[in-house]
C-alpha cells in the first residue's frame, strides 16, 4: 500500500526552505474512507504569514524583472517534475479525501498538468508590452504579492490555477491550502522547490481560514487575494480586503441546473446526467445538481435516472475502477444526510438513496447516491449548494419555463443543456445567467477560461483570462 513520505506536513515553506511554524496548533489528518489518522499538519497563525508575506515582498523586487523567457524556462521545469510526482499527488488526494485512485490520477492530478500546459500557452501568446495607435505605450506588469486560498474538493486543480498564473506574470505569492487537503500541497511545493522556483517566489502556509486565511486577507503588502470556496467565506475575505482596495477574486459555489429537452437522446444524456453529477461524490461547485426535465418526457427520464444511480458503485478509493468514495469528512456527511433529511420533510418524492452510509460501507463518510424527484425550485434541496451525491429533478412545461427555473438562483457557476436541436441551444444558451454552458456532454478544455456569474465570483481562471487578474496595465506618454 502506498504510503506518502509526510516529512515535510509539520513545516511551512517559506522562502526557499522548509521551516518550523511559530504557532504551536497541530491538527490530524484523516482518512475519510478509513477514518483513521494519516499523518499531523501544522497550523499557522498571523506571525508565520508575517513571514511568509516578508519573504514573498522581498522575493517581488527582483522576480518581477524577470524575462517572459525565464518564467517559460521555470514552467516547463515545473512540467517536467509534476510528470515525475503525478503518482504521488494522485495517491495523495486519494488518502485526504478519499478520491477514488482511477479518478484521482486522471482527473484530480492531470488538472495540474493540463492547466499548466494551458498557462505556458497563454504566456507564450501575452504581450507585455504593446504599442498604441495613439503612440502611447502600454505595459503590463505583475500585480504584486498574491495571497492564494484554496478549497479541499479539488485541491492540485485549484492550487494550480492559483500558483501558476502567479509565476507566469512575476507575481509571488503565499498558498493557503485546505488544512483538510495538506498532503497533495506539500507535494506540489516540493515540486517547485526541485524545480528551482527561486525563493521566497512561491511560500506554503497551512491553517484555517479564520486564522491564516484571514491573515492573508488583512495584510497590507499583499496586493491580491484569490479565493475559491464558499460564498459566505468569500464575503468575508472581501470584507477583510476592502479596506485596502486590494483586488479580490472569488470562484464559489453554484446549484448549476441541466436542462433536459425530450428531443435529445434521453438514454445516453439522461444516464451520463447522473453520472457526472455523482462524480467526486458530488463535491464540485460546478455539479449539475439541478436537472430540469421536459413534462413531456418527465416519466421516462425517472425511470433512467433511477436506474443509473441505482448501478452508480461506492468504493474504496484505492480500488481501481468508476466507482465513487466517501464524502471528505464527518461535518459534510452530516451536512448531507441533514439536507437529505430536508427534502423528504419537504416533501419530494426519494426516488433512490436516502439517509445513513450503504449497508456494506458502514466505516468511513460514505453516502447513498441519492436522487429527489417533483422537486420545487423553491425548496431548499433546489437552493442551496448540498455538495454531495444528490441530484434534484424539477418539471418544466416549455423552453420560457425551463430558463425561468434555471436563471431562478443565487448562483451562476455553470448550465448544462440536453437537446439534439441546435438552434434551441443557441437560443437557450443566449437566456442563461451562467460563466458556463455545456452542451450534451460536452466538457471544459484547459485553458478556457472558468469562473462564474452572480453570487458564484468574480473574475476568471484558466489560460489568458487566468493571467489577467496578476497583471497591472501601465499606460506610457511621450515615451
Amino acid at each position: 500500500m502506498y504510503a506518502p513520505d509526510l516529512t515535510n506536513l509539520g513545516k511551512f515553506y517559506i522562502g526557499g526552505r522548509w521551516v518550523d511554524p511559530i504557532s504551536a496548533d497541530q491538527m490530524p489528518v484523516l482518512n475519510p474512507a478509513t477514518e483513521e489518522q494519516v499523518g499531523t499538519v501544522s497550523l499557522g497563525n498571523r506571525d508565520d504569514v508575517n513571514r511568509a508575506v516578508t519573504a514573498a515582498n522581498e522575493a517581488f523586487q527582483s522576480y518581477a524583472q524577470t524575462s517572459k523567457d525565464d518564467r517559460l524556462s521555470l514552467l516547463i521545469a515545473v512540467k517536467a517534475i509534476t510528470e515525475k510526482r503525478l503518482e504521488d499527488l494522485a495517491q495523495a488526494m486519494r488518502i485526504e479525501m478519499g478520491a477514488p485512485i482511477s479518478m484521482a490520477r486522471s482527473a484530480q492530478a492531470d488538472a495540474g498538468l493540463g492547466h499548466l500546459d494551458g498557462f505556458i500557452e497563454a504566456l507564450e501568446a501575452l504581450e507585455e508590452r504593446l504599442e498604441l495607435s495613439n503612440g502611447d505605450t502600454l505595459v503590463r506588469e505583475p500585480v504584486g504579492v498574491c495571497g492564494l486560498i484554496t478549497p479541499w474538493n479539488w485541491p492540485i486543480n485549484q492550487i494550480a490555477l492559483k500558483v501558476l498564473p502567479a509565476l507566469a506574470t512575476g507575481c509571488t505569492c503565499v498558498l493557503k491550502p485546505s488544512e483538510h487537503t495538506p498532503i497533495s500541497a506539500m507535494i506540489y511545493a516540493e515540486i517547485l522547490d526541485e524545480a528551482g522556483c527561486p525563493p521566497g517566489v512561491f511560500n506554503l502556509v497551512n491553517g484555517t481560514g479564520t486564522a491564516v486565511g484571514a491573515a492573508l486577507s488583512q495584510h497590507p503588502d499583499i496586493r491580491m487575494i484569490s479565493f475559491t470556496g464558499s460564498t459566505n467565506a468569500g464575503i468575508a475575505v472581501s470584507h477583510d480586503a476592502a479596506p485596502m482596495v486590494k483586488r479580490v477574486t472569488l470562484e464559489l459555489g453554484g446549484k448549476s441546473p441541466n436542462l433536459v429537452f425530450a428531443d435529445c437522446d434521453l438514454e445516453e444524456r439522461v444516464a451520463a446526467s447522473v453520472a457526472k453529477t455523482m462524480f467526486n461524490t458530488g463535491q464540485s461547485c460546478d455539479a449539475a445538481t439541478r436537472l430540469l426535465v421536459e413534462r413531456n418526457c418527465y416519466d421516462q427520464v425517472l425511470e433512467i435516472a433511477k436506474r443509473t444511480a441505482a448501478a452508480v458503485e461506492v468504493g474504496n478509493p484505492a480500488e481501481e475502477g468508476d466507482h465513487i468514495g466517501p464524502l471528505f469528512d464527518k461535518v459534510q456527511f452530516d451536512r448531507v444526510q441533514e439536507m437529505i433529511k430536508i427534502g423528504i420533510q419537504e416533501g419530494a418524492t426519494l426516488l433512490v438513496g436516502g439517509l445513513g452510509k450503504p449497508e456494506d460501507h458502514p466505516t468511513g463518510w460514505f453516502a447513498k447516491p441519492t436522487i429527489f424527484a417533483d422537486v420545487s425550485n423553491d425548496m431548499r434541496i433546489a437552493r442551496e449548494e448540498i455538495f454531495g451525491p444528490v441530484l434534484v429533478i424539477i418539471p418544466f412545461e416549455d423552453e420560457a419555463e425551463a430558463i425561468e427555473i434555471a436563471n431562478d438562483t443565487p448562483y451562476g457557476l455553470a448550465a448544462y443543456i440536453q437537446t439534439g436541436d441546435m438552434d434551441r441551444a443557441k437560443r437557450v444558451s443566449r437566456q442563461l445567467q451562467a460563466g458556463a454552458i455545456h452542451l450534451n456532454g460536452a466538457g471544459m478544455a484547459y485553458g478556457s477560461p472558468f469562473g462564474g456569474y452572480k453570487q458564484s465570483g468574480n473574475g476568471r481562471e484558466g489560460g489568458p483570462m487566468g493571467l489577467e487578474d496578476y497583471l497591472e496595465t501601465k499606460t506610457l506618454h511621450g515615451f
